[in-house]
């Protein structure tokens, strides 16, 4: 292993598994509503040009002859849509990224987005977990690549671990997550608005925030450390796998969901828990525990100005083949209804398909307004789907917004044995592995980005479902893959993880 220089970080948060909750929730009612920034704020315009570019990781990758140490790409956006031509390849050979590209690395596993130091230009954040570090293997670390005018690049970037208790089998970096969870200066919380990146292990969270009058690209781990939150039975345990952020309680405060499956005497059941932010770390509150997971994404799906939850429910205990519930907000700051408004399944009426054992419907979500009507929609992923008799083909479903909240009417599926998708299902290809929709050349409308990284026997392939005023429809639909955009084809599971 080459050895990595660690940048000096300001983090702000250690949560680890296994203790009693150390928050409490708050009842009071909120001044003014803090607007939704679950799906029309979107956080990764890298070059500063106003338009959204997509960062996706192909953690598979072979890179400098060493198999799995992962690359990402970056696509850059403009008024003529998504680009396979003006694009970047980054991975741990690059020149200015710490470290070097390891087998098994899987640098590009996660990735996340945000403006980490105010500067205008999203930067982006990609997870390694199979990093070793020290001689501990899958210690896991990542990399922050910082934003410009003209976009992402190597040099100058920032390596990030767990500064305090580096262990084998961590896996630092395998969900990631950028928001503005709390004010990098208490004493000034409206001053600087940059976000803070939280970063999962197997079961810890922590923050890294950029410090207050920082004159380099360097951050910090949080200073306090927190005992975990009890969001298991406790006889259980958890393993963390996915974070979501949105404004669940109307503060001026993102708030973090981080959901995974029990361990111990009940493993495999999802769980999803909540942190509601605050002008300090040291003031970040328990805002609920709720069933189901490890799928999480947020939305103000009822249309009130304030974010709501869908967890998507594929682990043991869930509806056969998976579902998906919503928690909306109160309107205050209470947060989250612990009630679920709606639950799905490919059994609800108007629902394409049939639930079927293993289809994991639910296990990756997106949210967008596909139609231009000004109400979220929500693509629901099932990389496990049969197609016909072809197993783990995979598809996707797209959900319409209402006023009231998600409808059945208008519910469309999507899959590769479709006439208009180009390829073929094939066993294993997990289509809809990833999911995520985007409005790329800014006209209102959001099309899909559906990966399927087991294509290819594990490549990795990326399909671009256009939309209109109807919404998503499959007439159109293009593909590419890794090789078009310069990077590193075989094994890739290039799609394996695209930026929300």
């Amino acid at each position: 292993m080459r050895p990595i220089k660690s940048a000096a970080l300001v983090a702000a948060a250690l949560l680890t598994l296994g203790g009693a909750a150390v928050f409490t929730a708050p009842a009071a009612q909120a001044a003014e509503p803090f607007p939704s920034i679950g799906w029309q704020q979107r956080n990764c315009d890298f070059d500063g040009n106003g338009f959204d570019d997509v960062l996706i990781g192909a953690p598979g990758a072979t890179v400098g002859g060493a198999s799995g140490a992962g690359h990402v790409t970056v696509q850059y956006s403009s008024s003529s849509g998504l680009s396979t031509t003006k694009k970047s390849v980054l991975h741990q050979n690059t020149p200015g990224v710490p470290g070097g590209a390891e087998a098994g690395d899987g640098f590009g596993r996660a990735v996340a987005t945000g403006d980490l130091d105010n500067d205008g230009y999203d930067d982006a954040i990609v997870g390694a977990p199979g990093e070793d570090l020290a001689g501990l293997s899958d210690a896991g670390g990542a990399v922050v690549l910082w934003g410009s005018p003209t976009g992402l690049h190597g040099d100058d970037s920032t390596w990030l671990e767990n500064p305090d208790g580096l262990r084998a089998g961590a896996n630092f970096g395998r969900a990631i997550e950028a928001a503005r969870y709390f004010a990098p200066d208490p004493a000034n919380p409206d001053a600087d608005p940059r976000d803070s990146v939280a970063v999962l292990e197997n079961d810890a969270l922590l923050f890294f925030t950029h410090p207050p009058q920082a004159v380099d690209q360097r951050l910090k781990q949080a200073d306090r450390e927190f005992q975990a939150l009890d969001a298991t039975p406790l006889e259980t345990g958890v393993a963390l796998r996915s974070l979501s952020h949105g404004n669940y309680n109307e503060d001026p405060w993102a708030d973090l969901a981080i959901s995974g499956v029990t361990t111990g005497d009940r493993p495999g059941a999802g769980t999803t828990q909540v942190l509601h932010g605050a002008p300090s770390i040291e003031a970040m509150e328990d805002g609920g525990a709720f069933a189901g997971g490890p799928g999480i994404v947020s939305s103000d799906f009822n249309h009130d100005g304030q974010d709501d939850l869908a967890i998507g429910d594929t682990g043991t205990g869930s509806a056969v083949g998976g579902s998906v519930s919503v928690h909306l907000g109160r309107g205050d700051l209470s947060g989250l209804d612990r009630t679920a408004s709606q639950t799905w399944t490919q059994d609800s009426p108007g629902v394409p398909g049939t639930a079927e054992p293993g289809d994991r419907w639910g296990a990756e979500m997106s949210s967008g307004d596909t139609n231009g009507d000004g109400l979220p929609d929500l693509a629901v992923g099932a990389p496990g789907e049969d197609i016909g008799s072809v197993a783990d083909a995979g598809a996707v479903w797209a959900l319409r917004g209402a006023p009231g909240g998600l409808t059945a009417t208008g519910a469309r599926s999507f899959d590769q044995d479709h006439p208009d998708i180009p390829g073929r299902a094939e066993a294993s290809d997990r289509w809809g592995g990833q999911v995520r929709l985007i409005d790329a050349n800014k006209d209102g409308l959001f099309g899909l980005l559906a990966a399927a990284p087991g294509e290819n026997t594990d490549d990795g392939f990326v399909w671009v479902v256009p939309t209109s005023s109807s919404g998503l429809a499959a007439r159109g639909t293009w593909s590419y893959d890794g090789a078009r955009l310069g990077a590193p084809v075989s094994n890739a599971q290039y799609g394996a993880a695209i930026d929300e």
